[in-house]
């Protein structure tokens, strides 16, 4: 069956979202256009007036200084090395609009004895131009705003060499201009208990070199690692970032995230995945130069023979649903920029992965669609709505305008593993109850719900995996019958059909 792209879709997405910035050039080698470690402005070298001033040769404990001073206070933090309390618990509690401003050379240090240095529930928060480092947040906690408050702006800082994550995120929480680098688990951590977090917006930060202690080895399978994981996050703009060399994946988005832009990084030299999107909605990402992504992991998976095809974007049960409003009602992946990664996109939908499943890895979660998860059972989940409405789809994905390179010798790649693009499912087969059983969901991802390829250049010896892994296709026949799929490609110079 021939398949038309979304062109009103495409129409509306451009009226809503924000204008495009940009792009670096794609040759730039030395830095990202986030490159700010070890280059930030000196923002304020006096203490404005009216400001609190913290000296680190006379005031003990930055704590102190905020529980004593009105909500809404400035606090100026002078050259120096900061500490707090001498227990685990030592920390600054901000009230409602209080500002953190760092001199030129001012440290907050945990000394590694200070689980987190600002917390609670304080909104309007502001910290800018401060170093904070060498806390020992706990798996899955963060450094600043530990508790998730609503509209803090972090910029112009450097958190790093921490455990745990180096921020946690809240509502209309602002990331921009920061160096996220070298901390334990991860360089922001966007979760937020109960109802998620909205309006999040990360531009122009350096993230690099998190998840240190490893998580993935720690704990296998704990999906808790990387450059920024996001949860339940509706809303997010992610832009003009250079995310480099962490542990896993650089950007990662895991259960019920929507309404993602991610344009305008530099995303290269990530051990797994560049942008890994999981049981979520409606994304966009486009005008990105994407290199070097997944080279530790896809060598990793050749090595033991496994054929699934690791990728640079990978898609699981994530698709575009415009009963979930949204910037757009696809996901949307075009004018992107890949070089030298491990493979390229991977759409991926476990047939067995479904609300109320045993096979759910997210436990508790189900769809954006249902309001009762105990509704996905036997016998309503085999007929409409809860057929559909009950499974995550990977649906609605277009992937065009692309320059997908890459040469073998560059990536050490011997086996033929490398280089793919990728549609496909697993044999559905537990639980006993499923109605997704088979082949049902190779074919729907595969040839029916909406996922289509176009107008994208390759340079190197691609190939396309469809259906399932044991399926590899040349470029001839991934445009054919049945799968009619990146009509008006160029593959190494040919002149494209269309």
């Amino acid at each position: 069956m021939l398949r038309t792209h979304s062109a009103f879709a495409v129409l509306l997405l451009s009226a809503l979202v924000v204008p495009v910035l940009p792009a670096f050039p794609a040759a730039a080698d030395a830095a990202g256009p986030g490159a700010v470690c070890d280059h930030q402005p000196v923002v304020h070298p006096t203490a404005p007036a009216g400001a609190v001033v913290v000296d680190p040769a006379v005031d003990s404990d930055l704590g102190t200084k905020t529980r004593l001073s009105p909500p809404g206070s400035t606090f100026w933090l002078a050259p120096g090395t900061h500490t707090l309390g001498t227990d685990a618990f030592g920390q600054v509690i901000p009230k409602d609009g209080d500002v953190y401003l760092g001199a030129p050379g001012a440290v907050l240090d945990g000394r590694g004895v200070n689980q987190a240095a600002f917390t609670q529930l304080a909104k309007d928060v502001v910290i800018d131009g401060l170093t904070i480092q060498n806390f020992v947040a706990p798996q899955d906690q963060g450094v600043v705003n530990h508790d998730s408050g609503e509209h803090w702006i972090v910029e112009n800082s450097t958190v790093q060499y921490n455990r745990g994550a180096a921020l946690m995120a809240g509502v209309r929480q602002e990331v921009r201009h920061n160096c996220l680098r070298d901390n334990g688990q991860y360089g922001m951590n966007a979760y937020r208990s109960g109802n998620g977090i909205t309006g999040l917006i990360v531009e122009g930060n350096e993230v690099s070199g998190n998840n240190v202690d490893d998580w993935e080895t720690r704990s296998p399978g704990c999906g808790c690692s990387g450059g920024i994981k996001f949860w339940s996050v509706n809303g997010a703009d992610i832009r003009g970032n250079w995310v480099h060399h962490n542990h896993g994946a650089g950007l990662w988005a895991d259960t019920n995230d929507n309404d993602f832009l991610i344009e305008n990084n530099l995303i290269e030299d990530n051990d797994a995945e560049a942008i890994f999107y999981e049981i979520s909605y409606n994304l966009v990402v486009r005008d990105n130069v994407i290199r070097r992504n997944t080279l530790v992991s896809g060598r990793a998976r050749a090595a033991r023979g496994d054929n699934f095809p690791a990728a640079t974007i990978y898609l699981s049960e994530a698709g575009g649903e415009p009963r979930v409003p949204a910037r757009t009602t696809l996901i949307d992946i075009y004018d992107n920029v890949f070089e030298d990664n491990w493979s390229g996109v991977t759409l991926w939908e476990n047939a067995d992965r479904f609300c109320n499943s045993p096979a759910n890895t997210s436990t508790a979660s189900c769809t954006r669609l249902v309001a009762d998860p105990a509704s996905c059972a036997a016998p309503g989940i085999t007929t409409a709505p809860l057929y559909d409405d009950c499974r995550w789809k990977t649906q609605r994905v277009e992937v065009h305008d692309n320059t997908f390179a890459f040469d073998p010798a560059h990536l050490g790649c011997t086996t033929g593993l490398c280089g793919r693009m990728a549609v496909l499912s697993n044999y559905g087969t537990y639980p006993a109850w499923s109605p997704y059983k088979g082949t049902a969901v190779q074919e729907a991802i595969t040839h029916d719900q909406g996922n289509y390829w176009f107008s994208n250049t390759y340079r190197g010896p691609w190939t396309f995996v469809a259906g399932d892994t044991s399926r590899t296709l040349t470029p001839e026949q991934w445009q054919a019958v049945p799968y009619y799929q990146d009509d008006c490609a160029s593959f190494d110079g040919v002149t494209p059909r269309c």
